[in-house]
């Protein structure tokens, strides 16, 4: 059944042309390829989104001529995936930048909500070996529970004089650690953290690290840039067999995958993309903005949609190794990983 919302007139939608005067809409009279064009979505995801949502935003607009949760969503979707600023979008779908802003944090907030539904980290027996055996088969790695990785997202500078979110590249960022799995389903991700924090810092201080230090069977993968551990396999540093060769290469193809991942949500959510900008707003708001996108990110690829059909080939960039101090390593780890190059890449 085709869902009424209040919209732009449609001459104005596609042509440019009208008032910005709100009327009512049959979204089934526009086209997929529209909806595609501007919302970064097909119709059937945007439509469960709304549903998704409803109440949430119903609860949060309980005032007179309140802008329906079908437009607040398409609001928030095309600021999401087009990289512009508020004005711009707002234009584009014949609301003011004062609701444009009320819907974009609307629906962040009600998406924010929604995470602990859609990023889960299961530890089960069932999810521990379908992990293993979808990681095994791309590139051999054995014991894969996800791929770990943090990156960075671009913000304005806070209006504090607060250095701890200038990066080791010198502009203002927060730091996001995300897991996924081998389809690139993210299993994590934790958002909050200053992006001048270093890697190995934001791990210690996250959810995941308290969650694997009792961890029986299997290993996250992370690049040279984290510690090794039991729970935490990293490349050999200096390699000189050839089989220490093969486990940094299987290595380096399965972890590739969280690169993938990330690439790709930039893609789609460009307004996460630092090519376009940075993201206008504190801190706090920004880490909400990008975990609704994952969690659209999840909810669309459980959906049916592909992770990284948006995908960016640009080459990667290669992580600086960890420089550690002979105290802080682990002799366990080094054993684990020893017998694991010798028993499957020997």
């Amino acid at each position: 059944m085709a869902i009424p919302i209040a919209i732009l007139d449609c001459d104005l939608l596609l042509h440019g042309r009208g008032h910005k005067t709100l009327d009512r809409f049959d979204l089934d009279s526009v086209s997929d390829t529209f909806l595609f064009a501007h919302f970064g979505f097909p119709r059937n995801f945007i439509l469960y989104l709304v549903e998704l949502l409803r109440e949430a935003l119903c609860r949060r607009t309980q005032r007179s001529r309140a802008i329906s949760p079908e437009v607040q969503v398409l609001a928030a979707l095309g600021f999401y995936t087009s990289g512009s600023f508020q004005t711009s979008m707002g234009d584009t779908i014949g609301i003011s930048q004062a609701s444009m802003s009320r819907c974009v944090s609307n629906v962040t907030k009600a998406l924010v909500e929604k995470a602990p539904q859609f990023i889960t980290f299961s530890r089960d027996v069932s999810s521990r070996e379908q992990s293993f055996q979808e990681f095994q088969r791309g590139a051999g790695f054995p014991g894969v529970l996800g791929v770990l990785d943090c990156v960075q997202v671009a913000i304005k500078a806070p209006n504090s004089e607060d250095s701890s979110y200038v990066n080791k590249k010198g502009f203002h960022s927060i730091a996001c650690q995300l897991v996924c799995d081998a389809r690139g389903l993210l299993l994590s991700a934790e958002t909050r953290w200053p992006g001048g924090l270093e890697d190995t810092v934001v791990l210690e201080r996250s959810a995941v690290y308290q969650q694997l230090q009792d961890v029986e069977e299997g290993w996250l993968l992370g690049d040279g840039r984290y510690p090794l551990r039991k729970w935490l396999m990293t490349p050999v540093e200096c390699p000189e067999s050839p089989a220490e060769f093969q486990y940094n290469l299987s290595h380096a193809t399965t972890h590739e995958i969280v690169d993938r991942t990330f690439r790709a949500i930039q893609t789609r959510f460009r307004c996460l993309d630092s090519t376009k900008g940075c993201l206008q707003y504190s801190p706090e708001k920004s880490s909400s903005i990008l975990l609704a996108c994952c969690v659209l990110h999840n909810a669309s690829l459980q959906s049916g949609l592909d992770a990284w059909t948006l995908e960016r080939t640009e080459p990667l960039e290669q992580p600086e190794s960890l420089e550690q101090r002979p105290e802080d390593r682990d002799s366990q780890a080094e054993e684990l990983r020893r017998q694991i190059i010798l028993k499957h890449f020997s």
